[in-house]
């Protein structure tokens, strides 16, 4: 079985900003629906301007948003 790879840290992000799911959804332009599917790991790709609208609003790189974690060894 595969084991999903690319870690969403979105919520790290907004912990650490001190913000909303409901104030980043506002800021960058994304329903709601769609930013919990990008959060909960679920979507299966992200558009390169919805990814620079969340860096730019989190401030951060993205980088601290996608994490690749090897699934070497996972049964």
């Amino acid at each position: 079985m595969n084991v999903i790879a690319i870690i969403i840290n979105v919520d790290v992000m907004l912990a650490r900003r001190k913000m909303s799911v409901t104030e980043l959804s506002e800021r960058v332009g994304i329903t709601m629906a769609n930013l919990s599917i990008l959060k909960n790991g679920k979507a299966k790709a992200v558009r390169f301007s919805t990814l620079e609208a969340i860096c730019r609003t989190l401030d951060c790189q993205p980088g601290d948003i996608l994490e690749y974690r090897s699934d070497e060894g996972a049964t």
